[in-house]
């Protein structure tokens, strides 16, 4: 398995440009889009005079489906080869005779994952499909009814992949625990996509204060939206806390041990509870694919100028399918919070392999390693930072192209002349591919400038294993702050734009009001945090660990 690494490096590198190119594309278009046809001409969104609005659209394809469809992918490949690795080196040392089924375990679960996602999927009918024309009925509730059906098959058929092929004469209740630690994967993917819809749907009090902020202003919006994304931080940490920990100790207790008696099972254990994580990632990426289609229905709705009782359905599912895209970059986090910490193990397995001397643990107080975790910290605002500006970059040059649009031919607002939508595409495309290079050479380079360094370093003071180590804390200390950042990052965006679509439904004033101007302001400034610099966080985290595993031997 370890010469599977590669592949996983393949799909994290890839996952990277995806979503920080994508991300940039879709937010500079929707920025621009906004700030010209929102604020100054006062036309409402989507609407077909403004010369951004195909841009936009296209950006939600970009940036929501491709993006995170490139992501997730990358989070099942990163996740299978890591538990390859872990369940090989588990069944060495055990001495069980026939490790494949430790080794297949992780593929066949991801090959349920379709059949599970696919059976909720089918379960998904509104009421309307049995002829009883019901008033409008949440769309949220019918999608959380099809993923509960999900979760419910998943518990299922995880349970017997453990028994079948985790089964071993050596333990024979060793499947169990390891059952047991699938299902709290599974939950906690569950308590994921619950505290990320408490916090972004505006069913909720919090969405709802931030509207209530918004009546007060710009400013009070703005740091209602800082506090929130702060706040929401505490309660998924909890939740992957715990669930390591006991992931961590059933692998333990499971009955697995070495030849000297140690048991072994531990960071299996983890392994099978990141499995039970995704074990329903295709119906969680289906949720997510929702909140692209309904905002482009929404789009073709405003365009086509359909009466306004049609855009008031196309607005609710709009407002959901925001929800679903924050489960979904909560579910992704998750994720790849458990996926580093796995990734990090195999990454300690394999210099011990390489270097044929125990490497066991990372101590923090050598000043060399506390070093390289300040490095792994700052990577992570350092690279935030410069997602964001180049959002910020791009939607200014979209902005003046619009405003030059409108002032050039001022028959666009008369519906007289056409507006050269071409031309923000163009922008937006090649400002898209030309920002994303110093990010992602900052991503790619750091850690091996790093490890590279320290090796000359330790060898110049007798310390083999130095730039392994370095790299090493420079990696947790990433991951950490990482998790952090693109919990904040992902939950005060995705707040801010529920609240202008709550003030939207006619609270505080509704549509043109002083509130809904201040949740504007709010909204754009939450567009680089939730959809290009929150998400190319988690992936650069999972990327700096493909990459630490690729290079290891470097770094020895």
């Amino acid at each position: 398995p370890l010469l599977l690494v590669g592949y996983g490096f393949g799909a994290s590198f890839v996952a990277l440009f995806a979503q920080l190119g994508g991300g940039i594309y879709t937010k500079a278009a929707d920025v621009g889009a906004d700030l010209v046809g929102k604020v100054e001409q006062g036309i409402p969104e989507d609407d077909p005079r403004n010369p951004a609005v195909i841009a936009d659209l296209v950006g939600d394809n970009v940036g929501d489906c491709a993006a995170r469809g490139a992501d997730l992918f990358e989070s099942i490949a990163a996740e299978i080869i890591s538990a390859m690795i872990l369940g090989a080196t588990m069944a060495q040392r055990c001495k069980i005779e026939d490790p494949s089924g430790f080794i297949l375990f992780p593929l066949v679960v991801h090959s349920f994952d379709l059949v599970v996602s696919s059976v909720g999927i089918l379960s998904i009918r509104g009421t309307r499909d049995s002829g009883l024309i019901s008033p409008i009925e949440d769309p949220m509730a019918i999608m959380q009814k099809g993923y509960s059906i999900t979760i419910l098959l998943a518990v299922l058929t995880f349970g017997g992949s453990t028994r079948w092929l985790l089964y071993t004469e050596q333990a024979p209740t060793a499947w169990f625990n390891f059952a047991l630690c699938g299902l709290v994967g599974i939950i906690t993917a569950y308590a994921f996509v619950w505290i990320s819809k408490y916090y972004t749907d505006y069913k909720h009090e919090p969405v709802r204060l931030l509207a209530l902020s918004s009546s007060t202003g710009h400013g009070t919006n703005i740091i209602a939206g800082v506090s929130l994304g702060m706040e929401a931080t505490a309660l998924p940490v909890l939740v992957i806390s715990i669930a390591i920990i006991s992931a961590f100790w059933l692998g333990r207790t499971c009955g697995l041990v070495d030849e000297l008696g140690n048991p072994t099972g531990g960071l299996f254990g983890t392994a099978v509870a990141t499995m039970g994580m995704l074990s329903t990632a295709a119906y969680v990426l289906t949720m997510d694919m929702f909140g692209p289609i309904a905002d482009n229905a929404g789009g073709i709705v405003e365009m086509s100028q359909q009466p306004e009782s049609v855009r008031e359905i196309t607005d609710i599912l709009d407002a959901v399918g925001n929800t679903t895209k924050a489960t979904t970059k909560g579910f992704a986090i998750g994720s790849a919070a458990l996926a580093s910490f796995l990734l990090f193990s195999a990454y300690m397995d394999e210099v011990a392999a390489f270097a044929q001397l125990p490497f066991k643990e990372v101590d923090i107080a050598i000043p060399e390693v506390f070093v390289g975790g300040l490095l792994g910290s700052m990577l992570i605002f350092l690279f935030s930072g410069w997602a964001c500006s180049a959002v910020g970059r791009t939607a200014q040059e979209v902005v003046t192209e619009v405003r030059r649009q409108f002032i050039e031919r001022p028959g666009i607002m008369d519906y007289k002349e056409k507006p050269d939508y071409g031309r923000c595409v163009a922008i937006v495309a090649s400002a898209s591919l030309r920002e994303m290079i110093k990010p992602g050479a900052l991503a790619i380079l750091s850690p091996m400038a790093v490890g590279i360094i320290f090796r000359i370093l330790g060898h110049a003071t007798g310390q083999p294993l130095l730039g392994a180590k370095v790299v090493a804390s420079m990696l947790m200390f990433a991951t950490v702050t990482g998790i952090l950042m693109a919990l904040f990052l992902n939950t005060s965006g995705g707040a801010w734009d529920n609240a202008k679509k709550y003030i939207e439904t006619g609270a505080l004033g509704g549509k043109g009001s002083e509130a809904h101007k201040a949740a504007i302001t709010g909204d754009t400034v939450g567009d680089p945090f939730k959809d290009t610099a929150g998400p190319s966080i988690h992936v650069l985290i999972k990327m700096l660990a493909t990459i630490t595993l690729v290079m290891a031997p470097i770094f020895l």
